[in-house]
C-alpha cells in the first residue's frame, strides 16, 4: 500500500474505520512481543540549529496525513479471531511530538527511552518523536547504562553542537520499519522548511550478469552464536553509537561499501568469539534488502525482506592483506546473488504459519514454540546498512540540514547483537545494539573497536 492508496480517510458515524489485516511480518512480530526487550527501531537525527515547536508539530502532523498508512492502531478483537487487523484513523490518537526537559542527561535519557519504551500499538500512530533542544558537549559522554556516544576519540564523532537539536523517532517495529518512517520525517522537513527534500538518485552501477556465488557454505548447520561477554542483570537492550570515516574503496572495485561492512562484521564476531574461547563455526549474517522507491509513493509499513549471507570457517580465518581482496570479491558475488533471488519477506514457512485457518491465538502459541525450537539455526547477527541517507533532511535556514543520522535495530536473543549503519555528510554512522542478557557496555565498546579495525582492513589496494 502506498501513501496515495487512501487519499480520503474513512471515519465518523456513517463510515466505520478502514481495517487492514496484518501482513505476515507484522503478525509474526506481534506473536513474539516481549515486555523486557521491546521491538523498537530508533532513528536519531542531529540538526545544527533550533526548531519552532508549533511549526514542527504542525508539519509532522501534516506529514502523517500525507502518508496515511502510518496513522493506524491495532483493532480490538476476540481471542478466536482469525487475523489481527490494523485500524486506520483520520488523526493521531495522542500527541506524537514531545519536547522533554533539557538538561545534562537529556540526550542519554532519550536514547534509553528509545530502547526501553515502545509506542503502544493501541494508539495511532505507533511512533513518537522526541525533540531534545540545545544539546551541549556534555551530552556526548558515554553512559554507564550502555547508551552513549564516545567523544574525543581519534576519528570519532564530534560532540553535539551547543544550541543544536536532536530528533529521536522511536518506532514500534511490529508496525513499521526505519526507512518508511524516515520517508515521513523527510516529508515533515519539507513542510517545515519549505525546501526540497526529494530523495537523491541511487548510485548508478553497470548492469551485471547473474553470477554463480561459488562455494557457498550450507545453511543447514547451526551457525556460530555471539559468545557471551559480561551479561548485565537488568533486562533489555544496550546501545553505543559512533561516527567513523567511510571506508576507502578503490575506483572500479567489484565490491561495494555494503560488502566491506559485511566482511568487517563477520571478522569482528569471529575475532570476538576466538577471544572468548568459542570454537570456530561458520557465520550467517542477516541482511535486510529494501526494494521500495524512496519518493512519496513509498509503501509505508514493514517493507524489507531478509536474506542470510554465510561465511565459512576458512573465509573467516583468511583475513590478511593478501586474502582480503578475494574475500571481498566472494562476498560481493554472494550478496548480489542472494539479493536477486525472489523470496517472501520472511521465507515461505512464515507465509504458511500465518495463514488464517485457525484462531490467531493458536497460531501465536505455535509461532513462539517454533521460534524457540529454531533458535540454534537463527543467524549469528543482523547487519542493516541503510547506506547513504537519501534525503537532505533540511529543516530550513534556522534549523539547518542533518549532519548525523543514526539508526538501531532490535537485538533480542538468540542473536543478541545487531549492527546498523548509515552515511551522512561523508561520514559513517554506526550503531551497535545488544541484549543485556549477552553483553555489557564495555563489551560493546570492545566490539566497536574491533569493527573499526576490520573495516579499515578492508581498505585494500586491488
Amino acid at each position: 500500500m502506498t501513501a496515495l492508496d487512501h487519499p480520503a480517510r474513512a471515519g465518523g458515524p456513517a463510515h466505520p474505520p478502514v481495517r487492514i489485516p496484518f501482513p505476515v511480518v507484522d503478525e509474526v512480530a506481534r506473536h513474539c512481543l516481549q515486555e523486557e526487550e521491546p521491538e523498537t527501531v530508533h532513528i536519531e537525527v542531529h540538526l545544527p540549529g533550533r526548531l519552532d515547536r508549533d511549526r514542527l508539530r504542525t508539519a509532522f502532523t501534516e506529514a502523517l496525513r500525507r502518508h496515511p498508512r502510518i496513522l493506524m492502531r491495532e483493532a480490538p478483537g476476540r481471542w478466536y479471531r482469525r487475523r489481527y487487523e490494523w485500524e486506520l484513523t483520520a488523526e493521531p490518537d495522542a500527541e506524537v511530538v514531545t519536547f522533554p526537559s533539557a538538561g545534562r542527561c537529556a540526550l542519554r535519557d532519550a536514547r534509553t527511552r528509545a530502547l526501553t519504551t515502545a509506542p503502544p500499538l493501541s494508539l495511532s500512530p505507533p511512533i513518537r518523536l522526541e525533540v531534545v533542544e540545545g544539546a551541549g558537549p556534555a551530552e556526548g559522554s558515554e553512559a554507564s547504562d550502555g547508551v552513549g556516544v564516545p567523544p574525543g576519540r581519534p576519528g570519532g564523532p564530534q560532540p553535539p553542537r551547543p544550541g543544536g537539536t536532536v530528533l529521536f523517532l522511536t518506532i514500534n517495529h511490529t508496525a513499521l520499519d526505519g526507512p518508511a518512517c524516515l520517508r515521513v520525517l523527510a516529508t515533515a522537513a519539507e513542510l517545515y522548511g519549505g525546501r526540497d527534500n526529494s530523495p537523491a538518485a541511487p548510485p548508478v552501477r553497470p548492469p551485471e550478469a547473474p553470477q554463480d556465488p561459488g562455494d557457498t557454505p550450507s545453511n543447514w548447520s547451526p551457525p556460530a552464536r555471539v559468545a557471551p561477554g559480561t551479561p548485565e542483570p537488568s533486562p533489555g537492550n544496550g546501545m553505543l553509537v559512533t561516527e567513523i570515516p567511510l571506508p576507502h574503496r578503490p575506483k572500479g572495485s567489484p565490491y561495494t561499501v555494503n560488502d566491506q561492512l559485511m566482511v568487517a562484521t563477520a571478522l569482528t564476531i569471529a575475532h570476538w568469539n576466538r577471544e572468548h574461547g568459542a570454537g570456530p563455526r561458520p557465520l550467517r549474517i542477516t541482511m535486510p534488502v529494501d526494494d521500495r522507491p524512496r519518493d512519496t509513493t513509498m509503501p509505508i509499513g514493514n517493507g524489507t525482506r531478509l536474506v542470510e549471507v554465510p561465511f565459512s570457517m576458512a573465509e573467516l580465518a583468511a583475513h590478511g592483506t593478501d586474502e582480503m581482496p578475494a574475500l571481498l570479491r566472494r562476498t560481493a558475488t554472494r550478496t548480489r546473488a542472494l539479493k536477486s533471488l525472489p523470496r517472501p519477506q520472511l521465507g515461505h514457512g512464515a507465509a504458511l504459519l500465518t495463514a488464517p485457518v485457525t484462531p490467531v491465538a493458536w497460531r501465536a502459541a505455535l509461532t513462539r514454540g517454533l521460534r524457540r525450537a529454531a533458535a540454534p539455526w537463527t543467524s549469528t547477527t543482523l547487519l542493516s546498512n541503510i547506506g547513504r541517507v537519501p534525503y537532505p533532511l533540511d529543516f530550513g535556514e534556522e534549523a539547518g540540514r542533518a549532519h548525523a543520522v543514526w539508526f538501531s535495530a532490535p537485538a533480542r536473543m538468540p542473536r543478541g547483537l545487531t549492527v546498523t549503519t548509515a552515511s551522512t555528510a561523508g561520514r559513517l554512522h554506526l550503531a551497535l545494539r545488544w541484549s543485556r542478557a549477552l553483553l555489557s557496555h564495555g563489551d560493546g565498546a570492545h566490539l566497536r573497536d574491533l569493527f573499526e579495525h576490520y573495516l579499515h582492513a578492508t581498505e585494500v589496494t586491488p
